[in-house]
């Protein structure tokens, strides 16, 4: 068998003829209308944890606690070309400085080889190699435990205790899109993907500003950028806050030297000499203009401190503390805006006295733009990505398609999904460097957000033309898992998917939500480019797995349909390890591993 029978999705507009149609081909595949469920790879979905999940972190604290008392010695292997002797190892340098000579007493390696506990994956053997002592699983078994229970793979593992409560606050969105900067356009885009990942956590997030702006609003649906919108009042300013900000202004000499709307300066030395220093502020903050303005923000950040809706918990886990110290404020901004903003915080702490003692700020790093002017703003970059969209398009498929409307949403979903991911895969405190040329839109790379959306668009053809394959007959229902044989997985590419992708899921999303907040200082940091990261690897990964293997062979039923099938049928069988099982079995178990990405 040479091919995989799918129709054409009923889900996306048609570029050809119908019928089954082999595993489409990087040249021949439609991208399609990429549903959320397809594309987000499962992220984010709060899903009940299972106590018997297998996790890589529990298996490497158990492996390590094994060798005795001392340092971290054991890592999980990644690459493909050492997976295919073993999954763990203890290097020979660190076994060394553990024992004498390297050697690992015989009775230590026999109770690693029967590790068992909670969360530990089962143990095929363990034994010395020149690289050191190298451990396998018992790869069958791993892939049945995570395979029948992959829902509770999708929640972050269970770590130390997150803030209960955080109020995220990015202040780029106070102006209007046409001069909104890239760097400011990268805050957003960080501070949303935090409020995701929180939100992963069930940790209660109260996101400000309230978008006032109407224009900006339209700017973030097009993003996707999901962001409250401000009511019709204004905000209101207490009487308080008020009379404490008049009590502290400093004398003016010369009133008429104010801006209009300034009712004047207050001094925030003090502040910065007692506080501000020991934390990491800027020791040149001496004062601060106290306009109309700046005490409306003020009151916007008291209101989301002090008064915590209770349906901003989303039903998670009761909050006990709900005073202003219960929760952290964290102020994500681009590096133009942060001088500002740490007057502001100072200005805070001076004329409130219930304001959060815990204030940080995740500091986002300048966007330089490769021959392009500094100028560009961000609706400027998101219509430049859109036209390149538009255009590596027709040049694919020899046609002008951006008139067509069911491709009209399909062009949008790639062009923000290239911008999310220039954004989001460089660390938030670097330096990013933004390439615009026509030929950085492409399927061909492997490190932008179009080639990871090419291979969601390649999961949803697939499951949808096995759907439709059901549907006509040709494949049976897909059965329970329990009464799959996972012996049948021994395809370096779907240990790849399960043991790099699967497996380690939990740890990366405990990883991305996890903010410093009680560390000393200031600044915080984001691992937003662990997931970008992530899903470029999966897709390769995928890609290659598809790319060599049928996932979806020729049934039974599709003998008496297809012409070629008797031949193809003879050689995909000729394999051993399908010479006494049923095609259609085997189909399914192959289809497993990446079914395990979209099934939900």
């Amino acid at each position: 068998m040479t091919g995989v029978d799918v129709g054409e999705p009923r889900l996306w507009p048609s570029l050809g003829s119908q019928g089954p149609q082999p595993n489409p081909r990087p040249n021949q595949l439609p991208l399609p209308e990429v549903r959320p469920q397809y594309f987000r790879f499962c992220l984010f979905l709060p899903v009940a944890m299972s106590m018997g999940r297998l996790g890589v972190e529990e298996t490497l604290a158990a492996l390590n606690a094994a060798l005795g008392p001392g340092g971290p010695v054991w890592y999980k292997e990644t690459r493909a070309r050492h997976l295919r002797a073993r999954d763990f190892l203890a290097p020979r340098r660190a076994l060394q400085a553990r024992f004498e000579e390297g050697q690992v007493p015989k009775q230590v390696i026999h109770a690693i080889a029967g590790l068992q506990g909670p969360g530990v994956a089962p143990v095929l053997r363990c034994a010395p190699t020149p690289a050191g002592l190298a451990l396998q699983l018992q790869r069958s078994a791993v892939f049945e435990r995570v395979l029948g229970a992959v829902a509770t793979y999708v929640a972050p593992a269970a770590h130390a205790a997150l803030e209960p409560r955080v109020v995220l606050h990015c202040p780029a969105l106070r102006g209007r899109p046409c001069a909104l900067r890239l760097s400011q356009l990268r805050a957003v885009l960080v501070a949303d993907h935090l409020a995701r990942a929180l939100h992963a956590h069930r940790v209660s997030v109260r996101l400000v500003p309230a978008v006032r702006d109407p224009h900006m609003l339209t700017f973030l649906q097009q993003l996707r950028v999901e962001w409250p919108a401000a009511s019709g009042r204004a905000r209101t300013v207490t009487e308080a806050l008020r009379s404490r900000a008049l009590a502290e202004l400093t004398p003016a000499h010369d009133s008429g030297a104010l801006p209009p709307g300034a009712l004047g300066q207050v001094c925030l030395k003090e502040l910065v000499d007692e506080r501000g220093r020991r934390a990491g502020y800027d020791p040149n903050l001496d004062s601060c203009l106290v306009t109309e303005e700046l005490l409306s923000l003020l009151a916007e950040l008291q209101e989301a401190v002090q008064h915590w809706p209770e349906h901003s918990s989303l039903g998670l886990a009761a909050v006990s503390d709900t005073g202003a110290d219960g929760c952290v404020v964290v102020h994500v901004v681009s590096c133009e805006e942060e001088f500002q903003q740490q007057k502001l915080d100072l200005l805070w702490w001076k004329l409130d006295d219930q304001a959060p003692l815990r204030q940080k700020h995740l500091v986002c790093g300048p966007v330089k733009v490769a021959g392009a002017p500094g100028t560009l703003t961000a609706p400027e970059y998101y219509e430049l990505r859109h036209m390149q969209v538009c255009k590596a398009s027709a040049l694919k498929y020899g046609k002008d398609l951006t008139q067509d409307p069911a491709w009209t949403e399909i062009f949008r979903v790639l062009c923000v999904a290239t911008i999310k991911f220039e954004m989001l895969s460089t660390a938030p405190q670097n330096q990013l460097l933004l390439a615009l040329a026509d030929n950085s839109i492409s399927t061909k790379g492997t490190k932008s957000g179009t080639f990871v959306m090419y291979n969601c668009a390649r999961l949803a053809t697939l499951f949808e033309g096995y759907r439709c394959s059901v549907e006509k007959g040709l494949y049976p229902t897909f059965p329970p898992v329990s009464s799959l044989d996972f012996s049948l997985l021994h395809d370096e590419g779907e240990w790849l998917l399960l043991f790099n992708s699967i497996l380690p899921f939990p740890d990366l999303l405990s990883h991305t939500g996890m903010l410093a907040c009680t560390a000393p200082g200031l600044h915080i940091t984001a691992r937003t480019e662990m997931v970008c990261k992530f899903l470029v690897q999966l897709s390769m990964d995928f890609s290659s797995y598809y790319n060599r293997v049928h996932i979806l062979g020729v049934s039974a039923q599709q003998s008496g349909v297809c012409g070629r099938v008797a031949g193809e049928a003879k050689d995909e069988t000729s394999r051993p390890f399908l010479s006494s099982r049923s095609l259609d079995h085997t189909c399914l178990v192959k289809c497993l591993p990446v079914y395990s990405f979209c099934r939900l």
